[in-house]
């Protein structure tokens, strides 16, 4: 089994920064990519950024010039770096990984997520 834990989260005013740290661990030969998404209350969870082993990062729209993913050494350790934050990131954001405990086999994980709140 494979645990994603998540820290970082806050409250913040509008232009302050924040960064969500996802650390996993357990049975792991290699991960593929891990991700941040995010929930806010009535809304479809949706991807916020991703990096791959490989180190190809993608990002929303919505936080492209604000967020930075990043990976500190392997990939059992990353980070979104959150700048620049506006009412409308607050939500839960979840550390999302894909994950080979043996080469053969994929599996996908969640953490349990973080609350991140925006005020005016």
């Amino acid at each position: 089994q494979v645990q994603l834990v998540e820290s970082g989260g806050g409250l913040v005013q509008a232009g302050g920064s924040l960064r969500l740290s996802c650390a996993a661990s357990g049975r792991i030969f290699s991960i593929n990519v891990m991700e941040w998404y995010r929930q806010a209350p009535g809304k479809q969870r949706e991807l916020v950024a991703g990096i791959t082993s490989g180190g190809s990062t993608n990002y929303a729209d919505s936080v492209k010039g604000r967020f930075t993913i990043s990976r500190d050494g392997g990939l059992n350790l990353v980070s979104l770096q959150m700048n620049s934050l506006k009412p409308e990131d607050t939500a839960l954001y979840y550390c999302h990984a894909e994950v080979r405990a043996i080469p053969t086999i994929r599996n996908h994980f969640w953490g349990q997520g973080t609350q991140v709140t925006v005020a005016t």
